[in-house]
């Protein structure tokens, strides 16, 4: 099998890289870098450009006419700058990937298998696939739209499509080929291990929520297992979404299935380190809300897919990561990644 992975220098699409290739995947990887790295690809067999150039696509697929199948992991993902640019947004998220399955339809290639998103969903516990969608930023609109426009797609063309909804990934390659590549992350754990880096506490919002400690509520899964979830998509693809009970078009969420409490992340986080870490017990802030985690019985029923990794793993590879990182990530002009 060989796929094409879009955005396959990001943290998620190089990761899904990594684990084709050690499960014997080939892999042609498209990313214009414009997030992603360039160490991401060394040594791949890797293209430099946008998803919506028709010429370089007709290309790639002239070059490696054996390509199988397409996984869409190239997106903006920032919430809050896609409150400040949602045109950009909009443009890149939506109007450029729907230009990509014009030039995929256009090169016979009929598999696509879609790195969605959890924010499609309104808060809650236990979220199935049925869930009302309830996106609450131009970022996740714009996931939530193209999902729309894949429903629609492969009701009218040979496109057959899989939209993997995930919650919040954690951890690293456990090789440590790569990992995040921002430096001064705002996701809860990344500000953790900022926080635990520079001694200082770390700050709890909400401390009342309807949880099971009253601190909210956030699902974490190891991105390694995620990658695991996208080739057994891929190798499930046909049965799944053709034949007895296919559907050309399917939704499948992944996650923990529990869910992970603010002070159950601290105290997980003080396992792998050994050492405390000190808090800051603050109140509610504007537009907070208990959180959510997913049911994942349909994605062990389709895929046969259960995350292996644990919160715990998920920190000590983001731990290690860190150490690595600046050996491994060059820092770019004005202190960015």
């Amino acid at each position: 099998m060989k796929v094409l992975i879009t955005g396959g220098a990001g943290f998620i699409g190089s990761t899904i890289a990594s684990r084709c290739l050690d499960e014997g995947i080939d892999v042609v990887i498209l990313d214009d870098l414009s997030t992603g790295r360039d160490e991401f690809v060394t040594g791949r067999n890797w293209y430099r450009g946008r998803i919506d150039d028709g010429a370089l696509i007709d290309r790639i697929f002239v070059e490696h006419p054996d390509i199988d199948a397409t996984v869409g992991c190239a997106a903006k993902i920032v919430v809050p700058e896609s409150v400040s640019a949602p045109l950009y947004y909009y443009s890149e998220n939506v109007a450029a990937g729907l230009a990509l399955l014009g030039h995929l339809l256009r090169n016979g290639c009929h598999r696509f298998l879609f790195s969605s998103s959890a924010a499609v969903y309104a808060p809650g516990l236990g979220i199935t696939e049925r869930a009302p969608l309830n996106p609450m930023s131009p970022y996740a609109r714009t996931k939530a739209h193209f999902e729309q426009a894949l429903e629609d797609v492969t009701g009218g063309t040979e496109l057959r499509a899989v939209s993997l909804r995930y919650f919040n990934p954690v951890g690293a390659d456990p090789r440590l080929r790569t990992g995040l590549q921002v430096f001064g992350p705002t996701h809860a754990l990344g500000v953790m291990i900022d926080k635990y880096h520079a001694s200082r506490p770390y700050p709890v919002t909400g401390t009342d929520w309807e949880t099971r400690d009253g601190t909210g509520i956030r699902d974490y899964v190891h991105v390694w297992d995620l990658a695991g979830a996208h080739l057994a998509a891929l190798h499930r693809f046909d049965t799944i979404t053709s034949g007895d009970g296919g559907s050309a078009y399917r939704v499948i969420s992944l996650g923990s299935g529990t869910g992970t409490t603010v002070l159950e992340l601290i105290r997980a986080f003080e396992t792998v380190t050994g050492k405390p870490m000190p808090t800051e017990l603050l109140g509610r802030r504007p537009g907070d809300n208990a959180g959510a985690y997913p049911d994942i019985s349909l994605a062990a029923e389709l895929l046969g897919w259960r995350p292996t990794l644990t919160t715990e793993q998920g920190i000590a590879d983001s731990l290690a990561w860190y150490e690595r990182r600046d050996a491994v990530l060059a820092r770019r002009p004005g202190g960015g990644a």
